[in-house]
């Protein structure tokens, strides 16, 4: 799986997809109201899956937050490969 393979759609300026991990779904965006998405980069927020609600995950997020911003395309890769070991679930 590479980076190019990510599904985004157009959200503000920029782009944001969403990818379901199980009971997860990884939010990835980069537009002008993202943390980073100024410079190209990319923020990450988790959810629990069907409820709308943002959730830490450790590993993913830290203690406290639920958004991890100013990530390189390797960066979110890397984050994807977290999900898929922690939720034992494949990108779908």
């Amino acid at each position: 799986m590479k980076f190019s393979d990510i599904k985004f759609v157009t959200i503000y300026d920029g782009k944001g997809a969403v990818i379901p991990f199980g009971d997860y779904e990884l939010s990835i965006v980069s537009h002008e109201f993202s943390y980073g998405g100024k410079d190209g980069l990319y923020e990450i927020a988790v959810y629990k899956a069907d409820s709308n609600d943002q959730v830490e995950l450790p590993g993913i997020t830290e203690e406290g937050d639920t958004v991890k911003g100013f990530l390189t395309e390797a960066g979110v890769m890397n984050i994807i490969k977290k999900m898929m070991t922690i939720t034992k679930k494949e990108m779908a």
